[in-house]
């Protein structure tokens, strides 16, 4: 029959107990406690199997976090890589792109409308840049920019200069 590794087999020493036990207090999580625990257990001569019921991690998971720790002896490696996230759509176009296009007429540009919409814009945007930008992702934008997406208000430029033979005597008054 085989005779179970103590800790000193394993790898751990007196240091790496009390460096254990010190970050079990500080840690962040409870996902992070249970690891440095399972690993802390091992330490002090647990069998990965009791590791694990003690702290309701698999025995894979006890031996992966062991093998992790003891490689480097730091208890970053116990901590979960950080991730960058989802990378931004459409970082071409800035917040400068998007206020210069529209200081342009539309109308000038060739479209049949004398006012921005934001699906225009967007089409316009995608168009310059060569980058998609979704109507959604440039009203956020723009909203961050501290625009505000209205409906337009048509103004007539002059009063109809017969309207009051056309509406009758009252809207002469």
């Amino acid at each position: 029959m085989r005779k179970p590794a103590t800790p000193a087999d394993l790898g751990f020493t007196a240091r790496d107990r009390r460096q254990l036990s010190r970050a079990l207090g500080d840690a962040p999580s409870t996902r992070v406690f249970r690891r440095l625990q399972a690993v802390l257990l091992m330490a002090q001569g647990y069998n990965a199997t009791e590791s694990a019921r003690i702290t309701g991690l698999s025995r894979r998971s006890v031996y992966h976090l062991v093998k992790r720790y003891l490689a480097s002896h730091l208890i970053d490696d116990l901590f979960d890589p950080s991730f960058a996230g989802r990378p931004p759509a459409a970082p071409k176009i800035t917040p400068a792109r998007i206020l210069a296009e529209l200081k342009r007429s539309p109308l000038r540009l060739g479209y049949r409308t004398n006012v921005w919409t934001v699906e225009l814009l967007a089409d316009r945007l995608h168009q310059q840049y060569g980058c998609e930008i979704s109507p959604r992702t440039l009203r956020r934008r723009m909203r961050e920019i501290g625009l505000r997406c209205k409906r337009p208000r048509y103004v007539y430029s002059e009063k109809e200069p017969h309207l009051p033979q056309k509406k009758g005597r009252l809207s002469a008054i």
